[in-house]
């Protein structure tokens, strides 16, 4: 019974999603996305892989509807393509850095003290520092391949979910069913399964929401930098990288991978920006320092 009223909860919840128009746009961009992730292989005119010297930089035609790349490859099967390995590792990345970064910034909100000081000033320092050049020291280190890039960006992108959760933790801490609760004895992690995060799950997926758009343009700045996706693997943000020089005599070459991840990226805010609203949720909620 619990499981079937939280279908009926999520249910409800996509039905007011859908209601909002930009909450149905960015669904339907979401899921026409993922559509094709799943079912570009079959979907793709050519094979993605395959060269011809004789068709380097053609502009769109009947054969190929968006031309081909300064290989001669097609620029719309590459496209379809192009989106697979950022929406898998991202989609897989995502909810590990909600996971873990949530449970410590509910953690922390609860506690308090001299850990919460501490840590909480690390985090601090973490996020001064910029984004690209950490992840790219990591990432040069130890390799770019899926199995270093998912772990990586759900550490480093779990870290301001951190705050997120402990602002939304420090909300409910001093309402009185967690005091009834510490007076009953419940241990920590009793208290933050039962009594807080029921509380704060609606922040964390709105922050989750959020955070896997993010994910998906680091995902591509790295491809576009040479540290993601390797040759041939179609990527969007390695096809923007290998068309930039031809931009001015082809830029179809490089316009639709833009176009598809710009997409994504709105469908993903529009998304999010809607599941706040039906939430109640506000973005806008300043941390506590």
């Amino acid at each position: 019974m619990k499981g079937a009223g939280q279908s009926r909860g999520v249910i409800r919840t996509l039905r007011e999603m859908a209601s909002r128009p930009s909450g149905a746009i960015g669904l339907l961009l979401v899921l026409l996305h993922v559509f094709i992730a799943i079912a570009s292989p079959w979907l793709v005119p050519f094979d993605f892989k395959a060269i011809s010297a004789s068709l380097i930089l053609s502009p769109p035609d009947a054969t190929h509807w968006w031309g081909t790349d300064h290989l001669g490859r097609d620029v719309l099967t590459r496209t379809l393509l192009g989106g697979r390995e950022a929406i898998l590792v991202t989609v897989v990345a995502t909810p590990l850095a909600v996971l873990w970064g949530g449970f410590v910034g509910i953690y922390l909100g609860l506690v308090g003290g001299k850990l919460d000081d501490v840590l909480m000033r690390v985090v601090d320092a973490f996020l001064a520092l910029p984004w690209i050049l950490k992840m790219l020291l990591l990432i040069a280190t130890f390799g770019s391949g899926i199995e270093v890039l998912i772990p990586t960006l759900a550490v480093f992108y779990g870290i301001p979910v951190i705050r997120i959760a402990r602002a939304a933790a420090h909300n409910v801490v001093a309402r009185d069913f967690v005091l009834a609760a510490r007076a009953r004895g419940h241990g920590r992690l009793a208290i933050i399964r039962h009594e807080l995060l029921p509380n704060v799950l609606d922040a964390l997926m709105v922050e989750g929401a959020m955070r896997w758009s993010w994910m998906l343009l680091a995902f591509s700045s790295l491809s576009f930098l040479g540290f993601g996706v390797s040759p041939p693997t179609p990527d969007w943000g390695l096809m923007v990288a290998d068309s930039r020089t031809f931009l001015a005599i082809a830029p179809w070459s490089g316009l639709y991978p833009i176009v598809a991840l710009s997409s994504l990226i709105i469908g993903i805010n529009l998304t999010a920006d809607a599941l706040a609203k039906t939430l109640g949720v506000d973005r806008a909620q300043k941390a506590p320092i």
